[in-house]
């Protein structure tokens, strides 16, 4: 997979979240993409501050960008 289409894949799969993000009021917007396997996004409204971003993160998102892009290792908030 190229780093265009990996790219493609990763905004695919955030595209599928951000529906149940953006009803509790936050979003999240990738930042990049290094060494084709780690992810960096940023949650951002009421994500920021969310108890359970972190659990958010790992079970959702991070699942949801591997059924994508399988070869992405992990996924990581940058605030």
């Amino acid at each position: 997979m190229s780093s265009e289409e990996l790219k493609l894949n990763v905004e695919k799969a955030l595209d599928e979240i951000r529906p149940f993000l953006q009803s509790d009021g936050g979003d999240i917007n990738l930042l990049s993409i290094d060494d084709g396997t780690l992810v960096k996004v940023q949650l951002v409204g009421a994500c920021t501050s969310c108890s359970v971003n972190q659990m958010t993160l790992k079970s959702g998102v991070e699942m949801t960008i591997k059924k994508y892009a399988p070869q992405i290792e992990r996924v990581i908030n940058v605030e």
